[in-house]
């Protein structure tokens, strides 16, 4: 009968217990978080569906999926978008007639909307957030990439020797990460320190139904084969505190139904519990050792902001470059036509004296030549532009898989403008906006602090274990009296049926005690299990420790040494780039000059050839002069322009320069079109009917 009833008492105990532990532990203990979730996280989970594309950034992994009023959503997958691989709709805006016509500051605007560099930094961000909800868990860091994406082809990029440097930690792990060193995995100390009980509550049970018949092979043995039922429930509860203490709490149960004549008890009911606080004294003790991962996972996630941010200038500084070349590449193909056009009037001219024999043939012969020349420079002008035209397709696009848009001639829309006075800014102003605005520099700082406080508590854990505790627990039992124990005519109630060795049980008069009752122990003092105390663990020789902390050292001031070795980096960039402007400014200069002499030059020979005073070989010689000037003065433009724009990347003021905005570069979605300077419309680049504006809807220009 008690079986039916203990099965029973345990069921209500478990909802009892379940509604307990869901209504008064989360609002006290669960997480120890306080950050409110975002209510679109509240709505009930729905069935499947396809998940749409979207910018997955939008959303902030750092918070946890509330428990309430949905109880199995922690412990539901979330459904995650899958990557936009579509094109923006500003593309289609830009073209016209099977070509796209392309502004400097749409080539901007595509790049931050569609350059997969930036959709593939864009990932860090969140796994930045989901690296501190791991954190706040109380479990150790994984470490966020907050390399530099360069995948793009073309367009070198700033830095002396063309080169891109890496953000804190390495373009493949984050600082506190694991990089490769020369033989093998390179670990950091960064985030080294004591053991961090989860600050996540956990919940443990164990039911258990057991059935033992044992064989009995002794002489004593009353019943040649032990029967013992056993029905167990057990229950556990732990969670770390930020201060470094630790509460467990543990609740037992057992029935026990037995065959043996000599227990007292048959089913035997045992309860017992026990709640444990343990604090930290030495190791492990306050804040600081037990928040370091929240604390670098913060400083990551706010790295991997500055590190998008130098993303952004790096694709940005790219695109420009890219751009200026392609615009090389169009105008070069036009001197080329240009030179070619020269040399088939010359041809037509030679052939024509030749035919009257003003001219000898060989000079028809030696304009042949030429022709042939300006003809193979102009296929590879051709080739050039073909190709510079794919490479920026590629650049501003997520997909060139659209015939369509693979096979559309991209026509830029901007050229130089060359300021006629040079804005004079003291190389000190620059280098002071480089050493404020660099992310590099940044990311090194914050990067610092990160590890400052992985020093302090590595420091901690040189200390030895010291941990005070208390405890108070108690047990109940119940049960019947065995009947085997008792006379056959005996009722188990009377005390005077047990004689002998026999006893009733101290609780009660023999009679039956019921779960309830057992339970009621626990708490009345019947049987309790309370103390204090105090371990201590003392490691010998603590090399481990004393290893750790002098690496954290080491690592510490290696990293200020870095640092320090950045700050002459970038103002070695800074003055290298101020030079290369005044250099750039006086090549063009010097090359508008040559055009300008190329053109009198050949102006003037084709009047004195009009009246004999010189030969058609001298005009071709002109013409290949005047190529060659212009040539070289769309080359010096595009240099320049470039030169401007490592100045901007250098002093870290690209994206202020250019009237970026962050946020759109952040979500993908460009609002506010940006603003190159020093470029104004090529007006022999635009199509018969002007393309609208490929801003989005609300933007402002």
């Amino acid at each position: 009968m008690l079986v039916p009833r203990l099965i029973s008492s345990v069921r209500l105990l478990l909802l009892a217990l379940s509604a307990v532990l869901v209504g008064t532990v989360p609002p006290m203990l669960w997480a120890q978080d306080s950050t409110p979730a975002p209510s679109s996280q509240a709505a009930p989970p729905a069935a499947p569906q396809p998940v749409q594309p979207q910018a997955i950034h939008l959303k902030d992994y750092s918070n946890p999926r509330p428990a309430f009023p949905h109880m199995l959503q922690p412990y539901q997958a979330q459904q995650l978008a899958q990557p936009n691989l579509g094109n923006s709709p500003r593309i289609d805006a830009l073209m016209r007639d099977g070509k796209i016509y392309l502004s400097i500051d749409d080539a901007v605007a595509l790049a931050l909307e569609n350059n997969l560099d930036l959709d593939i930094a864009r990932y860090n961000l969140n796994i930045a957030e989901a690296d501190l909800l791991r954190a706040r868990s109380g479990a150790s860091i994984l470490g966020v990439n907050t390399g530099i994406v360069q995948n793009t082809p073309g367009g070198g990029v700033g830095g002396l020797g063309n080169t891109v440097g890496s953000g804190t930690g390495g373009t493949t792990v984050a600082a506190g990460g694991a990089g490769t060193g020369t033989n093998g995995l390179v670990s950091s100390t960064l985030g080294v320190g004591s053991p961090i009980t989860s600050f996540d509550p956990q919940l443990t049970g164990t039911i258990q139904l057991d059935k033992n018949e044992t064989e009995s092979v002794s002489l004593i043995s009353p019943v040649p084969i032990l029967a013992q039922n056993t029905y167990t429930a057990d229950f556990g509860y732990t969670q770390g505190f930020q201060w470094g203490t630790t509460l467990t709490a543990g609740f037992n149960n057992t029935h026990v139904t037995t065959n043996n004549p000599i227990s007292l008890l048959t089913p035997q009911l045992g309860s017992n519990f026990q709640a444990r606080v343990t604090q930290n004294l030495l190791q492990g003790f306050g804040f600081l050792p037990n928040t370091r991962f929240i604390r670098i996972a913060k400083n990551n996630r706010e790295i991997s902001d500055v590190a998008f941010r130098l993303q952004i200038i790096t694709t940005v500084d790219q695109i420009e470059n890219m751009y200026w070349d392609l615009v090389f590449a169009y105008e070069n193909v036009r001197v080329q036509q240009e030179s070619l056009t020269y040399a088939q009037k010359a041809l037509d001219d030679s052939r024509r004296q030749a035919q009257v024999g003003t001219v000898p043939p060989i000079q028809v012969v030696s304009a042949q030549s030429t022709v042939a020349t300006d003809q193979q420079n102009l296929i590879v002008a051709q080739n050039n532009l073909q190709l510079q035209q794919l490479l920026m397709k590629n650049a501003l696009s997520r997909s060139i898989e659209d015939p369509v848009f693979a096979e559309a001639d991209v026509i830029p829309t901007s050229t130089v403008q060359v300021p006629e006075q040079e804005p004079v800014i003291p190389i000190q102003d620059l280098i002071n906006d480089a050493l404020q605005h660099r992310a590099e520099l940044v990311e090194s700082r914050i990067d610092l602090n990160s590890r400052d406080i992985s020093t302090k508590a590595v420091r901690n854990a040189l200390l030895p274990t010291l941990d005070a505790f208390a405890y108070y627990g108690g047990s109940g039992v119940g049960g019947n009296v065995n009947p085997a124990l008792l006379p056959p005519t005996c009722n188990p109630a009377v005390r005077s049926c047990f004689s002998g060795t026999s006893a009733p049980p101290p609780f009660a008069n023999g009679g039956p005690v019921g779960y309830g009752s057992a339970l009621s122990q626990l708490v009345n003092s019947t049987a309790p299990d309370k103390g204090v105390g105090l371990t201590l663990t003392i490691p010998i020789r603590n090399r481990l420790a004393q290893s750790n902390q002098v690496r954290a050292e080491l690592e510490y001031r290696q990293a200020q040494v870095r640092q320090h070795q950045l700050e002459n980096q970038v103002r070695i960039e800074v003055r290298n780039a101020q030079f290369d402007v005044r250099q750039n400014r006086a090549a063009v200069q010097a090359a508008q000059s040559a055009v300008d002499l190329a053109h009198q030059t050949l102006d003037a020979d084709q009047q004195k050839l009009k009246v004999g005073l010189t030969t058609q070989t001298a005009i071709l010689q002109d013409a290949a002069t005047l190529t060659s000037g212009e040539s070289n003065l769309v080359s010096a433009k595009a240099a320049y322009e470039k030169s401007r724009i490592e100045l901007d990347r250098a002093t870290g003021l690209l994206l202020d320069h250019a009237g970026i905005d962050v946020a759109d570069a952040t979500r993908g979605q460009v609002t506010h079109l940006p603003t190159v300077p020093y470029v104004t419309p090529r007006q022999d680049a635009v199509p018969v009917a002007q393309p609208p504006s490929a801003t989005q809807p609300g933007e402002q220009m």
